[in-house]
């Protein structure tokens, strides 16, 4: 049988010392109000707008953003735990980075097999030497954590390409706040309203002019991507400008963006397209999302991308299996936060367990991203 964590009761039914405030709240709260308040909830977001589409469904439509009005909460104690391994990761992640696209020491070291970069869909041969800001790659990572017991944390998936969702967590508390005032005067909770100062600093001080205010923009593929909404949110939060492909031009390997005052420097470029879609000059000749000659200026150092291109070669499903290896190697430190089991079918011993046990495992494609690719072993038919 398989078992399911509780976060809010332990195995002997008793209500875990961070819920006991909350657990007493929601005894007092009649259900017919948590209905009400769920509702209002789905209505502001339905309003706003918050909503996600989730590619290659058939007839897939826009979907609400899923409202728990229960929250999971955090002790200060596992966000100071939690803070310092998700830190040390992704430090070791940007020193991979700049590692395979420079010296390869990881390589010669036999960390890592070589065909994992080499042949790796992700790895950008264009970023071979290239230098960037601060020596860092991976700005902006969505590392996914799973919870298996009082005191295991799991890193589940690194996500260090574009990823995305911090805006409806940002929705998610304020809505939180509207509906459930109470709540918070109960609990201390940590505020997370300065996260949008705070990328704007981090993207103002990428800028390869320097400088107090450089001009930052956040790249969009446009109004029917599955994330426009977190797009256009981020923007308005930051106060920078909402792009798209066909905005910008570049001239003498300097990006600008088209304006009713004429064209304005472009210094930092929030992008949230995929690697190939960025430049059809360089990448996808067909893509009409990109800027061509973007990654002309971008190699002159006169731009500055977040993330970085190339960064996909360190997020895929078989690198993160070597992740602990990586972390020993840069920073000569045991991982802070445990992977969580994983057996590569590329090794034959592997490759037997897997499907000797698939009924309870789940298989992913080592190049997957964004929840395809993949085969949930426990919910999989005998045609799967």
């Amino acid at each position: 049988m398989r078992r399911i964590f509780d976060e809010m009761t332990g195995e002997d039914g008793t209500v875990r010392p961070a819920y006991e405030a909350l657990s007493e709240w929601l005894s007092k709260v009649p259900q017919e109000v948590l209905n009400q308040r769920r509702k209002e909830a789905e209505f502001i977001f339905r309003r706003i707008g918050i909503t996600f589409a989730v590619y290659g469904e058939q007839n897939s439509q826009e979907r609400l953003i899923p409202f728990d009005i229960v929250p999971r909460i955090i002790t200060n104690e596992e966000w100071t735990g939690l803070s310092r391994g998700l830190e040390q990761r992704v430090k070791a992640l940007n020193l991979y980075i700049k590692d395979v696209y420079s010296k390869r020491d990881v390589l010669r070291a036999g960390i890592i097999p070589e065909d994992l970069v080499y042949k790796n869909p992700a790895f950008r041969p264009e970023m071979n030497g290239q230098r960037v800001p601060h020596d860092l790659y991976v700005h902006i990572a969505g590392i996914d954590i799973v919870r298996t017991d009082p005191d295991t944390f799991y890193v589940l998936e690194d996500n260090a390409r574009t990823p995305s969702g911090v805006s409806y967590m940002l929705e998610n508390r304020e809505i939180m706040l509207r509906l459930f005032p109470e709540l918070f005067s109960l609990n201390k909770v940590a505020p997370v309203d300065k996260y949008a100062d705070d990328l704007l600093a981090t993207l103002r001080s990428l800028s390869p002019r320097g400088g107090s205010e450089p001009n930052v923009a956040i790249l969009t593929p446009g109004i029917y991507n599955s994330a426009y909404y977190e797009h256009s949110f981020l923007a308005d939060k930051l106060g920078v400008d909402l792009v798209e492909g066909r905005d910008l031009f570049v001239k003498d390997n300097i990006v600008f963006m088209r304006t009713t005052e004429g064209p304005k420097r472009v210094d930092v470029i929030y992008r949230r397209l995929d690697d190939d879609f960025l430049d059809p000059l360089a990448f996808r000749s067909d893509s009409v999302l990109g800027v061509p000659g973007l990654m002309s200026a971008y190699q002159a150092g006169n731009v500055t991308l977040t993330n970085a291109v190339g960064t996909g070669v360190a997020d895929d499903k078989a690198v993160y299996s070597y992740m602990p290896d990586i972390i020993r190697f840069y920073l000569g430190e045991e991982p802070l936060l445990p992977n969580v089991p994983t057996w590569r079918c590329r090794e034959p011993e592997h490759l037997k367990y897997v499907l000797d046990h698939l009924e309870e495992l789940v298989v992913k494609e080592v190049h997957g991203s964004g929840g395809y690719g993949m085969l949930v072993g426990p919910k999989a038919d005998k045609a799967q």
